[in-house]
C-alpha cells in the first residue's frame, strides 16, 4: 500500500481511458500492418478493348505496371474485347464473360459491374469506354473498392451530357490519371475536378530499347540510300486518317526522299478485308508521281526496330490524344512533324514544337517539312532535343514510380506495391 499512498485517484481515473485509447489505436495499427504484410492485393484492370500489342497506350501502360508490381498483387483484366497476347513475363488472369462494360444506361448493368468489382482491393479503369465502371461504383458503393480512372479529355465525347456524366461518375473515383498537363487542365475545367484529384503522369517507355537503333530486317524490301531522306508515316490506314493528304504533301518537298508508310492497323485490316486506306495511299502516290519512292508495309509490332531508320516521323493532321509513337520517336532521336496544338505538341521538345504545321493542308504540311527534309544539322539537333526530353520526362521509371505511389495511396497502403 505504501507504493500507492499519496496517489491522487482523480488523475488516475481521468488518464485511464486515454491510455486504453492509445493502446487500442496502436493495436489497430499493428493489426493493419500485419494484415498488409500478409495480404496480397488484388487489382482489377478494366478496358473496353485490351490491346497490349496495338496502338492503345493505356493497355501498354497497364502491362508495364503489371510487370513492375509483379507478385506483390494479383492482376485480373476485364474487357469487352481482348486483342493480342500478354508478354511472357506478365502473370495476369483474363476475366471470362465479364458484365458488359459499355452500353446504354442501365441500373441492372451497373449493378452487375459493381458486383464484379467487389473482392478486389483496387480497380484501374482505362479509356473513355471504361467510365461506366466508375458510374457503377457511384450507383452501388457498398463494398466497392477504390477506383482510379485513366482517360484524357480528348478521348471523351464533347457533348454537354457526356461532360455531366463524367462529373457524376468521377465523383466515385479516388483519382483521375491523364497523360499531360494540358489534359489535366482540360479535365479540371470540363469535369469540375479539383487539382488534387487529377494526376498528370505522362506515358513511359523503355528508353533503352530505342537507344539500340533500328533493325535493318524490320522493313523488308526497304534499303535506304545515303542521299535519301526517309520520311516515315505510322497510321491506321482504315481509321479514317487522311494519309493520302500526307502523301501529296511529301510529294511537293524539294528533296530526294523515300516515303515509308507503316499501317498500324494492318493485321486488323487483313482480318476484315478492309484495304481501302492502303489503296488510297497507293493512288495518291501514283497520281503525284512518287509511287517508285513509296514503301508500304503492314504493322511492325516493335516500333523500336524501325523508328531509328526514319529521318522524320510524319503524323496524321488531327488533334486529340498523343499517340504512343510520338514519345517513341523522341526516344529514337527522330524529329516529329504533326499538327500544332494539342497533346502531341505538349509531348515534344521546344525545338520541335517550333516547326509544327499550323493547319491541316498539303501546302502547310509541305512547307513545314521542307526545312527538315533539306537540313541534316537541323534534324540532328531536334532529334537530340527530343531524345533528351524523352529521357527526362517520358522514361518508364518516372511513370511507374508515380503510378505505383498513387495506386498504393488510394488503397490506404502506401509503399505496398513497390
Amino acid at each position: 500500500m505504501g507504493l500507492l499512498s499519496g496517489v491522487d485517484n482523480r488523475p488516475t481515473h481521468v488518464a485511464f481511458p486515454k491510455i486504453r485509447e492509445a493502446e487500442h489505436d496502436a493495436a489497430q495499427h499493428l493489426i493493419r500492418y500485419v494484415a498488409g504484410m500478409s495480404h496480397v492485393a488484388s487489382i482489377l484492370y478494366i478496358f473496353p478493348i485490351f490491346d497490349p500489342e496495338g496502338a492503345d497506350g493505356w493497355s501498354r501502360r497497364a502491362v508495364r505496371m503489371m510487370a513492375t508490381i509483379g507478385d506483390r498483387a494479383r492482376h485480373t483484366i476485364a474487357a469487352d474485347e481482348y486483342r493480342g497476347a500478354l508478354p511472357a513475363d506478365v502473370r495476369a488472369t483474363l476475366a471470362q464473360n465479364p458484365p458488359p462494360l459499355t452500353g446504354a444506361i442501365s441500373v441492372a448493368r451497373y449493378e452487375a459491374i459493381a458486383r464484379a468489382l467487389r473482392g478486389h482491393d483496387l480497380v484501374l479503369t482505362h479509356g473513355a469506354g471504361a467510365i461506366d465502371a466508375a458510374m457503377a461504383r457511384r450507383a452501388f458503393p457498398r463494398g466497392a473498392p477504390p477506383i482510379v480512372h485513366h482517360e484524357d479529355p480528348a478521348e471523351a465525347t464533347m457533348g454537354g451530357s457526356a461532360r455531366l456524366y463524367r462529373r457524376i461518375a468521377l465523383g466515385a473515383a479516388g483519382g483521375l490519371v491523364v497523360s499531360g498537363e494540358a489534359a489535366a487542365q482540360a479535365a479540371q475545367a470540363r469535369w469540375k475536378l479539383s487539382a488534387d484529384r487529377v494526376h498528370a503522369i505522362p506515358p513511359g517507355i523503355d528508353l533503352a530499347a530505342f537507344a539500340r537503333g533500328p533493325d535493318a530486317k524490320a522493313t523488308a524490301g526497304f534499303r535506304r540510300k545515303p542521299t535519301d531522306v526517309v520520311i516515315g508515316i505510322v497510321a491506321d490506314l482504315a481509321a479514317g486518317d487522311d494519309v493520302a493528304l500526307l502523301v501529296r504533301a511529301v510529294a511537293g518537298v524539294a528533296a530526294r526522299f523515300r516515303l515509308v508508310v507503316i499501317d498500324a492497323g494492318g493485321a486488323a485490316d487483313a482480318a476484315t478485308g478492309d484495304g481501302g486506306g492502303r489503296a488510297a495511299v497507293e493512288r495518291a502516290a501514283l497520281a503525284m508521281g512518287i509511287d517508285d519512292r513509296l514503301v508500304l508495309r503492314d504493322t511492325i509490332p516493335a516500333s523500336s526496330s524501325y523508328l531509328g531508320a526514319f529521318d522524320v516521323l510524319l503524323l496524321p493532321m488531327r488533334r486529340g490524344p498523343a499517340p504512343a509513337i510520338v514519345v517513341e520517336a523522341m526516344a529514337a532521336g527522330v524529329p516529329v512533324m504533326a499538327l500544332g496544338g494539342g497533346a502531341t505538341e505538349e509531348r515534344l521538345s521546344a525545338e520541335n514544337r517550333a516547326l509544327l504545321a499550323p493547319f491541316a493542308g498539303e501546302v502547310a504540311v509541305r512547307d513545314a517539312l521542307q526545312p527538315l527534309a533539306t537540313d541534316a544539322t537541323l534534324r540532328a539537333s531536334i532529334g537530340a532535343a527530343n531524345r533528351a526530353r524523352a529521357m527526362a520526362v517520358h522514361g518508364d521509371a518516372a511513370m511507374i514510380e508515380r503510378s505505383v505511389a498513387l495506386y498504393a495511396a488510394v488503397t490506404g497502403r502506401p509503399g505496398s506495391l513497390g
